[in-house]
């Protein structure tokens, strides 16, 4: 088998989950809660710095998730069902690695065909109130992509592994892939532009490269 893996936020959707969801708190939670995104996403700070200050901040209930969950699928980047059909059609599995949730991804990987959503789990209490995250999975981290990539190495050994994203923390994967594939078709992060081994703005470009 073949893995084609895609980053979440910014790359099969337009927008960023967390920030989304800091949108539903007001104006000035919004731009606090992107500043530290786009930090992280530019590697300015290290993004378990950041991970668990933005929730805290947000603290999200249940219901705001599952709303975010339907905006992903409304934001979707426009050839990405027909590019993943035809990757699966060319022999690629695809799989979804995100450091966002995995409430809100869900969705959109049902309406992209992708079984395998790997990303971090967001607790609740019974009454839909927001409780914590799981904090030891490796997405909520520096580093921890890379980690979920080698796993799944060992776990279903493909031939080749492509990484598909628009940020630093995808970058990061480009040691542990075949092929490294930078993503700015929403959002230009310029270090992932100069050290990405290929570089699209739409992901209808990414079976000729594979």
């Amino acid at each position: 088998m073949k893995l084609i893996c895609f980053d979440c936020d910014s790359t099969l959707s337009s927008i960023e989950g967390i920030d989304e969801l800091a949108r539903i708190r007001g104006p000035e939670v919004f731009a606090r809660v992107v500043a530290l995104t786009d930090d992280a996403m530019t590697g300015k700070i290290r993004l378990e710095e950041v991970f668990g200050r933005r929730l805290d901040i947000v603290r999200p209930g249940r219901a705001e998730v599952e709303a975010i969950g339907r905006r992903y699928v409304e934001t979707v980047e426009p050839t990405a069902a027909e590019t993943i059909a035809t990757l699966s059609g060319m022999g690629w599995t695809p799989v979804i690695i995100s450091g966002g949730f995995q409430q809100t991804i869900h969705p959109l990987a049902r309406f992209l065909g992708v079984s395998r959503v790997e990303a971090v789990n967001l607790f609740f209490s019974d009454d839909g109130a927001f409780m914590g995250y799981d904090s030891d999975y490796p997405s909520a981290r520096s580093g921890g992509k890379p980690e979920i990539i080698q796993r799944l190495r060992s776990e279903l050994r493909p031939e080749k592994v492509v990484m598909v994203g628009d940020g630093v923390s995808d970058l990061e994967t480009r040691p542990v892939v075949d092929l490294f594939v930078g993503f700015g078709g929403f959002i230009v992060r310029e270090r992932v532009k100069r050290e990405a081994e290929a570089f699209v703005t739409s992901l209808a470009s990414l079976p000729a490269l594979v």
